[in-house]
């Protein structure tokens, strides 16, 4: 295939992601009750090429650095939590570009249009084949797969003489294999509280052989990197943690929004209006700190590791660490301020089609995830005091 150009824009992506947010918010909606994006809406992404800043210039993507990935995905998601979400996965299956041949990486991504979706590891085993690897079996969990044209498994490796295929390390390698999703079978079993609208839904295969080429680690061993440059030197794990935290912050963003919105007009019964209760002006005003204060940090970090990250070498230890304590930070805080903000608008949160209802719902189904686990402070304070990492969190 011939070399990939990259794509120009009259705006920068932050501005793109911005310029959405009046169509997602006519479609919000529509989104959850479809669990897909209507045609009107996906079509505009794909003219944004937001759900692909971080793919690598060498493939035609933007290569943007990563407080730039966390102003478009928080934008997005303080409209909707599911489209944040979805565009979150897509731009973190770009990062398997630098881990993949290059010819393999323009067949993917050469289609302006192309996005890629997968669900946790481990819920295949592939079994080494000539020429490349056999998976057979279901998954779940694969967000944003209905817009997706492409479908990744994360799986460990299983030798023809049934040993696990071990890494430089000597663990287990997890292999991510890449294949059309129109070589699968979808699962329609997404029936959740929240995030409704990302359809992260399973699917299902048939002893399905995946061409070694279309294959490789995302990030496991970094002597394997292929493409240059500081982005690349970040962990996926923990660029992973950063888009979920990216969407935590638009959500908590849109609930405090929507309060402040609503003190300004409601005045409960026999009391004065919202906005002009002391006790209301206070509690608003820690808020916009906290929530202020836990984005400006996982900004400034993830702006330090960059200025001094290395174009080949991955990003060191204390950098890892910093990275994933700002980003839970960051996921934790905007979770307690959209839990204020939801509890000081009253009832009129509990309603169906407010402002505040799809949101709580969206913010606390991302609670539950992995990347929003209260204990990677334990692993990062482990690490900072005794030097013994968890790596596959970092």
């Amino acid at each position: 295939m011939e070399a990939v150009l990259p794509r120009t824009f009259a705006q920068n992506a932050t501005e793109r992601a911005r310029d959405l947010g009046p169509l997602i918010d006519a479609l919000a909606d529509e989104i959850e009750r479809l669990q897909d994006f209507p045609n009107a809406l996906l079509e505009r992404i794909h003219a944004t090429g937001i759900a692909r800043i971080l793919l690598p210039r060498s493939i035609g993507g933007e290569e943007a650095t990563p407080w730039t990935y966390v102003e478009v995905i928080e934008e997005l998601s303080r409209h909707d939590g599911a489209v944040g979400w979805n565009m979150y996965v897509a731009n973190s299956h770009t990062l398997i570009v630098p881990y993949i041949p290059h010819e393999a990486a323009a067949e993917i991504f050469g289609d302006p249009r192309s996005i890629v979706a997968s669900g946790p590891p481990h819920q295949f085993k592939a079994l080494a084949v000539p020429g490349g690897y056999r998976i057979n079996g279901g998954a779940n969990f694969c967000s944003g797969s209905r817009q997706a044209d492409w479908l990744a498994a994360h799986c460990q490796v299983v030798e023809p003489d049934g040993a696990l295929r071990l890494n430089r390390f000597g663990r287990p390698t997890v292999r991510s294999l890449l294949f059309r999703k129109s070589h699968t079978e979808p699962v329609h079993n997404w029936h959740t509280l929240g995030m409704r609208g990302t359809a992260s839904e399973g699917y299902r295969v048939d002893n399905l052989f995946i061409p070694e080429a279309f294959s490789g680690t995302f990030g496991e061993d970094p002597s394997l990197r292929q493409e240059p440059g500081p982005l690349y030197a970040f962990t996926t794990q923990g660029l992973h943690a950063v888009g979920v935290a990216a969407v935590a912050l638009g959500l908590a963003r849109g609930l405090l929004d929507a309060f402040a919105d609503l003190a300004t007009h409601k005045t409960p019964r026999g009391l004065k209006r919202l906005a002009d209760d002391p006790v209301v002006q206070g509690e608003y005003a820690r808020l916009e700190a906290r929530l202020g204060a836990a984005r400006t940090w996982l900004i400034d970090v993830l702006k330090t590791v960059w200025h001094r990250a290395d174009e080949i070498r991955p990003i060191a230890l204390d950098d890892r660490l910093s990275v994933r304590l700002a980003a839970t930070h960051a996921i934790q805080t905007a979770v307690e301020v959209a839990d204020a903000a939801y509890r000081g608008a009253g009832t009129t949160a509990i309603f169906v089609g407010s402002a505040f209802e799809r949101r709580f719902r969206d913010i606390h189904t991302l609670s539950q995830q992995l990347q929003s686990r209260t204990a990677h402070f334990e692993a990062v304070g482990q690490a900072m005091l005794n030097g013994d990492p968890d790596e596959l969190f970092l």
